[in-house]
């Protein structure tokens, strides 16, 4: 599908005698409404260019808990008798030869046990490891557990990527960025693309790149924002000593003057997005402190997640990313960095789960019980496994089998699917690739995955690539 027109935007604000401040974003984007501002200005708020969705969504939102680093999917969620009967003998050359390592290529190749003991949880009975007591006793019977995951990066930085973007290469736009675009925004006040970050103690702390919440080719108001999860979340969100709201909306109205008039002359879709990105900071400027202010939560709120909110951890991010689904943000995403485990896997593994545990546990639960589960998608994974053969008392990076699962949102709660071989090496049954990920979260958001693209250098782009990703309804309620 084309990228909206400049010359409907032209010819509409020519046309009109509003204000450019807070009309010309509507020339760039289609208008489902508006929504008073703390002046009483009219806002636009933008639909999406799919008006409406292909299908009737099932889900208005997605909370992604990003498990950044490589989640060892041995020791949390697939269990491995087998393996654990082989511990410390040689990996049959049968199952690695051939296949990409990233390390231990050309070191000698030991079968590593599961590091934590497995249970039956809930009357599901999902499988999963005793360091999960919080997800285990509260939400198994949730969960859509599929263990049959694989990508076609090894190393972090271009396995996010591809994660997030549906392709190794920089600078295409995330998935967030792209129901963004099709879809549009709930929210006037707050970005319908949010994004935290948490950082743990235990794992090797690999950078994320905001670049993987980049709108790429997309126009630039789509993008994610990142929200820091101590301090102000937004930099220079408040107004400084002395100004009021008032005249903080001069100086915006004069601003997008300016830039309407500069649009006029070089017709440039970018000024666009900075008339919209002014009219969001300014009721950011409202609507970001009160989202962070979260003394009115009740205590039984603060006991279930494990925190009092504002310290930046993972379960005060939790909190917040309810708060934003609340208020309508579309997408909203937790990187927590603590998984890159190459040593000391058992402990390590065991404090990092012990840091999320119990936030994922209660976002689940605080959602249920507020009736948005069932149109909230949770999606919890990482970038990549963890290889089932030791490097010293660790796990190296594994791409060829890995587990994710996803709870609510139109998604069959208590159920596993897929599987790896006895050895948790490779998926080999029910094979999941990422870009059937994302054409399944798509679908549920109302999305055909087929029909969704965008003309960039002269290609048809879409999220799910040109490889025949597919919806997977067997995990879908």
């Amino acid at each position: 599908m084309p990228l909206p027109t400049s010359v409907a935007r032209r010819s509409f604000l020519q046309s009109t005698g509003v204000s450019l401040g807070s009309m010309a974003l509507s020339s760039l984007l289609t208008r489902d409404g508006v929504a008073a501002d703390t002046s009483g200005k009219q806002v636009p708020k933008w639909q999406g260019v799919l008006n409406p969705p292909h299908f009737v969504p099932k889900a208005k939102r997605i909370i992604w808990l990003y498990m950044a680093g490589g989640m060892t999917h041995i020791d949390t969620f697939d269990n491995k008798p087998k393996l654990a009967e082989l511990h410390g003998q040689p990996m049959p050359e049968s199952i690695t030869k051939g296949q990409q390592i990233a390390q231990l290529q050309g070191q000698k190749l030991n079968c590593f046990a599961p590091q934590h003991p497995f249970k039956k949880w809930g009357q599901s009975g999902q499988s999963m490891a005793e360091i999960w007591p919080y997800l285990g006793e509260k939400c198994a019977d949730e969960l859509c557990i599929v263990r049959s995951l694989s990508t076609d990066a090894i190393n972090h930085d271009p396995a996010h990527t591809f994660m997030n973007t549906g392709t190794m290469t920089p600078g295409r736009p995330a998935m967030g960025s792209w129901l963004q675009y099709g879809l549009g925004a709930e929210s006037e006040s707050l970005p319908g693309f949010v994004v935290m970050v948490s950082t743990g103690k235990f794992g090797q702390k690999q950078p994320i790149a905001a670049r993987q919440w980049h709108s790429g080719f997309l126009p630039g108001q789509f993008q994610g924002v990142e929200f820091r999860g101590t301090g102000d979340p937004v930099l220079y969100v408040g107004n400084p000593k002395g100004v009021t709201p008032k005249r903080q909306r001069d100086v915006v109205d004069a601003v997008q003057a300016l830039n309407g008039l500069a649009n006029e002359t070089f017709d440039d879709p970018e000024i666009a997005t900075r008339v919209s990105q002014y009219e969001l900071a300014f009721r950011m400027q409202s609507s970001v402190p009160e989202l962070m202010d979260v003394k009115n939560e009740p205590q039984q709120i603060f006991d279930l997640y494990g925190t009092k909110g504002g310290d930046g951890s993972f379960a005060s991010n939790c909190l917040l990313a309810r708060r934003l689904a609340e208020r309508g943000t579309r997408f909203i995403q937790l990187y927590h960095r603590d998984w890159d485990h190459h040593g000391s896997v058992k402990d390590h593994v065991a404090g990092t789960a012990k840091e999320v545990d119990q936030g994922i546990a209660a976002l689940i639960t605080d959602l249920k019980q507020r009736d948005m589960l069932k149109d909230t998608i949770i999606v919890f994974g990482s970038e990549f496994g963890r290889t089932p053969m030791a490097q010293g008392n660790g796990r190296d990076h594994h791409l060829a089998g890995f587990t994710m699962w996803f709870a609510g949102g139109g998604f069959k709660p208590g159920i596993n699917y897929g599987a790896t071989d006895d050895f948790g090496y490779h998926a080999v049954e029910n094979r999941v690739s990422v870009h059937d990920v994302h054409a399944t979260l798509l679908y549920l958001m109302g999305i055909d995955h087929a029909r969704f693209s965008v003309k960039f250098q002269g290609l048809d782009s879409r999220l799910t690539g040109v490889e025949g990703a597919r919806v997977v309804k067997e995990l879908l309620a």
